[in-house]
């Protein structure tokens, strides 16, 4: 590899490439352009050779392939990543910012002696150095980290990427990795899901989302109706969470999910900071609110001025 060479590290679940892999190759292709550099995705474990063909998207020029195991390992992730990472000589490394890459990336960083930059919501390069931006406290607050002495690892936060497409004609390099999982000290002896609910709105194309405008509890009836007639997942702000009216797993926001879907329908909801980190990179933002001033009219590509109860009943005898 050359200098400004980038290497993405793709992550897969119970048979499935995750959609953080292709929000990866966005924010590397970029970088790795940027850099002067190419763009090379691993991928460790599971069926690799289906992996890597969905992982020759545009932007990329080689995916690299580590046959090994078919769940998530630390031990395996650390010891092949690290190995990958020695013969590649990558000048940046991205992980994914995910339950399964905050497990190992802080062990690989150690492993590589390679210094990380965490939950980064866009990388690039200024005059040789790495720069790195960081949000907390849902968004209020950004944080500006510039590395001049690398190279580094950087773990990129899930939902602030497009996904990559298209094709291209990348190199497929079979990797051996020959390693004693025994000595290894640990072993995948299966995959039990945590329950998360009824539905995982991260994968909702659309949303209708609920907040404290719907009043009571009795009239989530109405929101259901109206998803009946359009196909739509519901989704709510925190408040409908914390009265019990919804389930943990359906909160979008900063203290719940972040999500990505085509068009999300917000209905009686302000806006708070905290909810609109969870929703910036949706398609199309479209808001329900009484109030003209609500700042979720701020960020909404199409608004509504008017009470749900009159405009819900309008819209499902549209679609009906």
């Amino acid at each position: 590899m050359s200098d400004g060479d980038v290497l993405a590290v793709a992550e897969h679940r119970r048979g499935e490439l995750r959609d953080v892999s292709l929000e990866l190759v966005t924010a590397g292709a970029a970088l790795a352009d940027t850099a002067g550099g190419d763009l090379h995705v691993a991928v460790v474990g599971g069926d690799v050779d289906a992996y890597a063909s969905k992982l020759a998207v545009e932007g990329v020029d080689a995916v690299h392939t580590v046959t090994v195991g078919d769940e998530f390992n630390h031990d395996v992730s650390v010891a092949a990543v690290s190995t990958l990472v020695e013969d590649l000589a990558p000048t940046h490394l991205l992980l994914p910012h995910s339950v399964d890459g905050m497990d190992y990336a802080p062990a690989l960083s150690e492993a590589l002696d390679r210094p990380i930059v965490t939950d980064a919501v866009s990388v690039d390069v200024e005059d040789s150095a790495l720069v790195v931006n960081r949000e907390m406290y849902g968004s209020k607050v950004e944080t500006v980290v510039t590395v001049d002495d690398g190279p580094f690892a950087v773990t990129v936060r899930p939902g602030e990427f497009a996904l990559a497409s298209g094709s291209s004609d990348a190199d497929v390099v079979a990797h051996d990795f020959d390693v004693n999982l025994d000595a290894l000290g640990s072993t995948v002896e299966g995959y039990e899901a945590v329950e998360a609910g009824d539905v995982d709105i991260t994968e909702a194309e659309f949303l209708i989302s609920i907040g404290r405008g719907i009043d009571e509890e009795e009239n989530l009836e109405l929101i259901e109706d109206l998803a009946e007639v359009t196909g739509g997942t519901i989704s709510a702000s925190r408040p409908i969470v914390d009265n019990g009216w919804l389930a943990k797993g359906r909160q979008v926001g900063q203290s719940g999910k972040t999500v990505t879907p085509n068009v999300y329908l917000a209905i009686g909801i302000s806006g708070a900071v905290q909810h609109v980190a969870g929703i910036k990179n949706a398609d199309m933002i479209i808001a329900i609110n009484t109030d003209p001033n609500a700042p979720i009219f701020d960020i909404a590509d199409y608004g509504i001025v008017g009470d749900l109860f009159n405009v819900v009943p309008a819209l499902i005898e549209q679609f009906d």
